[in-house]
């Protein structure tokens, strides 16, 4: 696969992530809406890394921050604070004591409210991509 191919492969898989967050939180699945949100925000942040990097394999990591510090993005405040925020909804291998107070937390004007800002952080990474 050329560079390309590979970057194009972590952009479309975040994108079909990006329907499945809608779907999700039209259904209610509130936690399940941001946990999608996390996967689309890592998976275009591996494609920007593979933009910005020699090889084409990405870090096996599911930390935003690690991986937006390995791209060339420079991201205002606003859009980068938000990384922190997105890591804690990445509940796979999760206790169950943290799902569920992570589920309480998922209320429908926070999920509102946090899958708007999420939108904002997508666009900007795919405009950059």
């Amino acid at each position: 696969m050329t560079k390309q191919e590979h970057i194009d492969f972590w952009k479309n898989s975040a994108l079909r992530d990006g329907e499945s967050v809608q779907v999700l939180f039209e259904g209610k699945q509130y936690m399940q809406a941001l946990f999608f949100s996390h996967l689309v925000i890592e998976k275009l942040l591996k494609a920007l890394w593979i933009k910005d990097n020699d090889e084409n394999t990405p870090p096996f990591s599911h930390n935003l921050e690690y991986l937006y510090n390995q791209t060339d993005l420079e991201l205002d405040n606003t859009l980068s604070d938000l990384f922190p925020i997105i890591n804690n909804w990445n509940i796979e291998g999760r206790y169950q004591d943290y799902k569920d107070k992570f589920y309480k937390k998922c209320t429908y004007a926070y999920t509102t409210e946090k899958i708007a800002e999420v939108e904002l952080l997508k666009q900007c990474l795919v405009e950059n991509l």
